[in-house]
């Protein structure tokens, strides 16, 4: 896969598996936009130094004239990526408001701003967007115990089967990756008696989204692509 003078967005890229992604990118030719929240996160990020990396102050993505200040600074994206979120557990009955619309701007507000701006920014020449679900999104009963965040990412499944429907004519192609539990530090330290070596690699689920966000993908659109190793 080629990505030798394309631009890419890749929201949570300072993340676990936005870090796998970007060197994946980098490999293969990309200029690299990542837009962060936190400083700290820019300061681990090991990829900072490269001169194809592209760090952005950006602020919260469930803001939309943040989002709009972030997309107005890249020329001519090809792809963008949405891996911004956050889990969070609970029962129906221990979820307020509050919780509740955390997940909700985290998960979805923020990944259909950013493929509002992207259809915006491609519409010109086309291009790719890869969203990220979660298997409780597509398996609903898996969300007991997280119903917020099942709620959340079913959402981000409902609009990338509707978006790409409405930008196909444009050239633009929309997918979603559907990881299951991933292999990170956060999720062993989390569940440290699980079986990891059942878990999707980071790298492997990084795999799927480049190809998704390439030109090599001339088809695929709506796609819902559970990547869930043998878990």
């Amino acid at each position: 896969m080629d990505f030798g003078n394309r631009h890419v967005v890749i929201t949570g890229g300072t993340g676990a598996l936005g870090g796998a992604v970007v060197g994946g990118l980098l490999a293969a030719g990309a200029t690299c936009h990542v837009p962060f929240l936190h400083e700290a996160e820019a300061e681990h990020f090991p990829y900072r130094a490269d001169p194809k990396v592209k760090l952005i102050a950006a602020g919260d993505l469930a803001d939309e004239a943040v989002v709009t200040r972030l997309y107005a600074g890249v020329s001519s994206p090809w792809a963008s990526i949405h891996l911004a979120g956050g889990f969070a557990g609970g029962n129906v009955a221990d979820t307020g408001k509050q919780d509740l619309m955390r997940q909700l701007d985290g998960n979805f507000v923020s990944c259909f701003l950013c493929c509002c701006a992207a259809v915006n920014a491609m519409a010109a020449n086309g291009g790719r967007i890869v969203n990220v679900a979660a298997r409780a999104a597509l398996e609903w009963r898996t969300g007991a115990g997280m119903a917020a965040y099942a709620a959340s990412k079913a959402a981000v499944a409902a609009m990338t089967a509707a978006l790409a429907e409405e930008v196909a004519p444009k050239n633009i192609l929309v997918n979603a990756v559907v990881p299951s539990i991933m292999d990170t530090p956060a999720n062993r330290k989390a569940m440290p008696k699980a079986n990891f070596d059942a878990w999707p690699k980071v790298e492997e689920v990084a795999a799927t989204i480049l190809f998704l966000a390439s030109s090599d993908n001339k088809v695929t659109r709506g796609a819902l692509v559970p990547v869930y190793g043998r878990s």
